[in-house]
């Protein structure tokens, strides 16, 4: 295994025979986007103001609305890719193989098998392992995560609400789930460590390297409710890699500010002056995002 600051490059020959499927060159590229944020676009201005604003890499996404939410349209992706030079991500239904098939041709740089989106096969997911292009996958605790690494996931999503009104709660509930499964685990005599993984369904031998590393074997982010500097710290400080931030951050009148600021608390997590710095002056242009009596109860809340 070759170190690169506190996350180990994977050996992929527990997984798979990299000379057929390079699984520890995916890890490798997905490592490379640690420490920052990735900010989900559905339209080419909104991709330009990500990477603008510092975002490490971008999510297309189609339109939010009603009914069956799928893949976005490859000419969107195709427009994008042209017009910006970080990273472009595209979410595929779990299970389906051939929207990441078609993703893969367009050429993104990363597919995300999204439980976000429908889903496609409600039983098995993507065989990741088949495919070039790094896969990141969702899960809300350690042994959903390890099963998605077993599968070729390359980076995990640990994901908390999905309805976009800025509620953390959930994620940081899945967060500290996580890491504390992997503290629990770190505190086990090896004759545990059997018991603990058949009780968690993941595979032994990942169960074992999570144990020898203290940490996911592949890097970890944080996606759900996302909104401000001070939540993208909070997850920072929680452990995470990096987050993922979801494209209600343009529903207010200085995106480009919004996401700068969410950058900058990313990167500089644990210095308060900056977090000081970056949360100053953006109540108006959050204003969109703070939940009205109308959101609530479309939202479902009482």
């Amino acid at each position: 295994m070759e170190e690169d600051g506190a996350v180990t490059v994977y050996n992929s020959s527990i997984i798979a025979d990299a000379k057929k499927n390079p699984y520890s060159i995916k890890v490798g590229l997905a490592q490379m986007l640690r420490g920052g944020a990735i900010v989900q676009v559905t339209n080419l201005q909104a991709a330009k103001i990500a990477e603008d604003a510092g975002a490490c890499a971008i999510v297309v996404a189609e339109p939010t609305r009603r009914g069956i939410r799928r893949m976005p349209d490859p000419s969107l992706i195709k427009e994008i890719k042209r017009a910006v030079s970080i990273p472009v991500m595209a979410p595929a239904r779990v299970g389906h193989f051939v929207e990441a098939q078609i993703l893969e041709a367009v050429g993104v740089d990363y597919i995300d098998e999204s439980e976000i989106l429908a889903i496609a096969d409600e039983d098995n997911f993507i065989n990741k392992h088949n495919f070039r292009c790094p896969f990141i996958c969702g899960c809300q605790n350690l042994g959903e995560a390890l099963r998605r690494v077993r599968e070729g996931g390359a980076m995990i999503r640990i994901q908390g609400e999905v309805l976009g009104h800025g509620n953390i709660a959930e994620t940081v509930r899945n967060v500290r789930n996580v890491m504390k499964e992997i503290r629990v685990l770190n505190n086990m005599d090896e004759d545990e460590v059997f018991a603990f993984a058949q009780n968690i369904a993941a595979p032994y031998d990942l169960v074992a390297q999570t144990k020898q590393m203290g940490r996911l074997p592949v890097v970890q982010f944080a996606a759900g409710g996302i909104v401000t500097p001070a939540d993208a710290a909070l997850m920072m400080q929680l452990g995470c890699d990096g987050i993922f931030v979801g494209n209600e951050v343009f529903d207010c009148a200085d995106p480009y500010k919004r996401v700068r600021a969410i950058v900058q608390a990313v990167r500089h997590y644990n210095d308060p002056h900056v977090l000081v710095e970056s949360s100053c002056e953006l109540e108006e242009a959050m204003a969109e995002l703070n939940l009205s009596e109308d959101r609530i109860q479309h939202f479902g809340g009482n």
